[in-house]
């Protein structure tokens, strides 16, 4: 018997896009691009009665919210992320139906949600901007002998939306002690030794930081004191 890892019940009803061939219990068909998990055993849609609905990508976020609100039954389809041991979301299945209408209702107000897009981009920018200063300023308080321009580049490059970096991390995001040396350290180290060098090398991570902690430290002892670099 065929055996299927359940997602969490706090997902609610799912189809899975399974990362291995998978053959329905049901009809015996396969290998199923979707299937439902009934007692961890794999049905194609058409068995789990899904079969009437269609795929909806992730991405489009108007769209996603207007076709739930305008099919009767949606389903969210999720796929196991084995290097992160979790199921993510990949898209919804929802009726060909709901998802024409929401199609249209986007399509009506296609112009005026663009000009939101513009704005919110904007005001998103003026915010990074700024937080990017508060950053190197906090980096300039720590670090009085740090180059402006690097503090700049340091705050820019830990700050960066999106990237996961320790800038946007809620300790990043109060400007904590910790998370602004954090980023220091990682530039010093990628910049002013031969880290990176030693991971080409082969090296493994940890003997490679080992070797060039000497190096890091006194780069940043030259820092905290003001010697008068450019600013």
């Amino acid at each position: 018997m065929q055996v299927v890892p359940t997602p969490p019940a706090r997902i609610g009803l799912v189809v899975i896009q399974p990362s291995r061939r998978r053959h329905c219990a049901g009809c015996r068909r396969g290998p199923l691009s979707m299937l439902v998990v009934e007692g961890r055993v794999p049905y194609c849609l058409d068995c789990a009665d899904l079969g009437h609905l269609v795929f909806l990508p992730r991405g489009d976020t108007a769209l996603t919210r207007r076709a739930r609100e305008e099919s009767t039954l949606s389903v969210v389809v999720v796929r196991f992320n084995r290097r992160k041991g979790r199921y993510e979301r990949q898209g919804i299945l929802v009726e060909e139906a709901g998802l024409a209408r929401a199609e249209a209702r986007c399509l009506a107000d296609a112009e005026a949600r663009r000009r939101r897009r513009v704005r919110d981009a904007r005001r998103r920018a003026v915010q990074d901007a700024r937080f990017a200063e508060a950053f190197a300023t906090e980096i300039l308080r720590l670090f009085p002998g740090c180059p402006r321009d690097r503090a700049d580049g340091i705050a820019a490059h830990a700050s960066a939306r999106g990237s996961g970096r320790v800038g946007r991390g809620a300790a990043g995001r109060a400007l904590s002690e910790g998370a602004v040396v954090s980023a220091v350290v990682a530039s010093v180290r990628h910049l002013d030794t031969s880290y990176d060098a030693l991971l080409m090398g082969g090296v493994p991570r940890r003997e490679a930081r080992r070797r060039i902690a000497v190096g890091v430290e006194t780069v940043l002892r030259g820092w905290e004191a003001d010697i008068g670099a450019d600013r």
